[in-house]
C-alpha cells in the first residue's frame, strides 16, 4: 500500500446545515497553507457524514460541479488516514497535525477531535471539552454563570409547551435559538406570544432543544478571536456587527446584509475573552460574542470553530496568517508530545478478577 506524509490534514464539511460555510473555511485554510508551502491533505466530511480525501477538494468551485477528481474515500487511522479505492485499502497518509474546520453539528461539538485524539494525531484546534461545552448554547450559559461572567435572562426547553410556558419568565420581546446550531440558522426574534409558536415550530424542526433569550434593542455586538501559540494567549482587535433586521441572520453574516465595523477598541470585552479562554486552558482559535446594552456586556455565545477561523480578526492578510496557523501547528504538537509523554499505569484487576473467576470454577 503505497505510504504518504502531509504536514497537516484540513477536516471540514460536516453532517450540519452549515456544511456550505465549513467548505469555505476549509478550502481557505488548505490553500493558505499549501501557498507557503505546507503539504496539506483535505478531508471533506458530506452530509452523510462521508469522508474524502484529494486536493480537487480545497477548490470551492469543484462544489458548484460536484466533481471532485482524484478524492478517494477515507477514514482516520493511527498516525493519519487509509485512502479505499472501492473496498481496498490503496493509500495510507501519515499527517503530524489536524486542524478541525467543521462548523456545527458533532464534529465542531467534540467529534473530529475526539477521533483525532484516538488516532495519534495532533489538533491544532479546540480540545474536547470547550467544543462539547459551547457547541450547545444552554451549556454555554451554565459554564459562564459558573465563570462569574453575565449572560442575558435566558430558559431552556426541550419541546414546545415546555418553551411556551418558560417564555413569560423571560419576556417579550425574546430571541428563540436552535440550541446546537450555528450561523443564526432557526434564530427569530418575537415581540408578543402570537408569534411564539410559529417560531418554535420552526426551531424544533432544526434540533432537539431551544434557547429562548432576552432580546437588547439597543445594543452593540462585538466580536473578538483568543489563541494560543508558543504557550502565550494572544487576543486579537474587535469588530462590531450590525444586522438589517432583529437579530443577526445568515444573510447578514455571509451574503453581505449586514454591517460591519473594524476594528473597534472594547478592552473590556478582550480581557473578558482572554480570561475565559486562560481559565479553560483552551486551544485553537475561539471566537467570542458578546452584546453591550445598558452599559453592561453580556456574554452571547462562543464559537470553537468560527467562520474563516476568525482571519479577518487576526491579522491583515493570508500571509500573516500562514504564520499564525504554523504557530497553532507547533503549539498543538507540542501539547501532544507533553500530554502523551505522560505514563500509563496498569491496576492489575483483570487479572485479580481472571485469578478469582478460575478459582470459582
Amino acid at each position: 500500500m503505497f505510504v504518504k506524509n502531509y504536514d497537516v490534514a484540513v477536516i471540514f464539511g460536516g453532517c450540519s446545515n452549515e456544511n456550505e460555510v465549513s467548505v469555505i473555511t476549509g478550502a481557505m485554510v488548505c490553500n493558505v497553507l499549501k501557498k507557503g508551502g505546507k503539504s496539506v491533505l483535505a478531508v471533506y466530511i458530506d452530509h452523510g457524514g462521508n469522508m474524502l480525501a484529494g486536493d480537487a477538494l480545497a477548490d470551492v468551485a469543484a462544489y458548484k460541479r460536484g466533481v471532485f477528481k482524484g478524492s478517494m474515500p477515507c477514514s482516520l487511522s493511527r498516525g493519519g488516514f487509509v485512502l479505499f479505492k472501492g473496498d481496498k485499502p490503496k493509500r495510507r497518509i501519515y499527517a503530524d497535525c489536524v486542524i478541525n474546520c467543521c462548523h456545527g453539528g458533532v464534529e465542531e461539538g467534540g467529534a473530529v477531535v475526539g477521533a483525532a485524539a484516538l488516532n495519534k494525531l495532533p489538533c491544532a484546534s479546540a480540545a474536547m471539552f470547550e467544543s462539547s461545552v459551547f457547541i450547545d448554547k444552554y451549556y454555554t450559559k451554565l459554564l459562564l454563570k459558573g465563570l462569574n461572567v453575565r449572560v442575558a435572562k435566558y430558559a431552556y426547553a426541550g419541546d414546545i409547551t415546555g418553551a411556551m410556558q418558560a417564555a413569560d419568565g423571560v419576556g417579550y420581546p425574546l430571541v428563540v435559538k436552535p440550541v446546537t446550531l450555528g450561523s443564526s440558522v432557526g434564530v427569530e426574534c418575537v415581540h408578543c406570544k402570537e408569534g411564539l409558536s410559529s417560531a418554535l415550530k420552526t426551531a424544533f424542526e432544526l434540533d432537539y432543544g431551544v434557547l429562548l433569550e432576552e432580546y437588547f434593542a439597543d445594543r452593540r455586538e462585538i466580536n473578538c478571536a483568543v489563541y494560543r501559540v508558543k504557550n502565550q494567549v494572544v487576543t486579537s482587535q474587535c469588530e462590531e456587527v450590525s444586522s438589517v433586521g432583529d437579530v443577526l441572520s445568515y444573510d447578514d453574516k455571509y451574503c453581505g446584509g449586514g454591517v460591519r465595523k473594524f476594528p473597534v477598541e472594547e478592552k473590556g470585552v478582550q480581557k473578558i475573552a482572554s480570561r475565559i479562554y486562560s481559565a479553560l486552558n483552551m486551544s485553537g482559535v475561539v471566537r467570542f460574542d458578546f452584546i453591550i446594552s445598558g452599559g453592561k456586556t453580556y456574554l452571547s455565545e462562543v464559537n470553537t470553530v468560527p467562520g474563516s477561523l476568525s482571519q479577518y480578526l487576526i491579522c491583515k492578510d493570508y500571509n500573516r496568517f500562514y504564520g499564525v496557523l504554523c504557530g497553532l501547528i507547533e503549539q498543538a504538537k507540542s501539547d501532544f508530545a507533553e500530554r502523551g509523554g505522560r505514563r500509563i499505569i496498569s491496576t492489575g484487576i483483570l487479572k485479580s478478577i481472571a485469578s478469582n473467576a478460575c478459582k470459582l470454577k
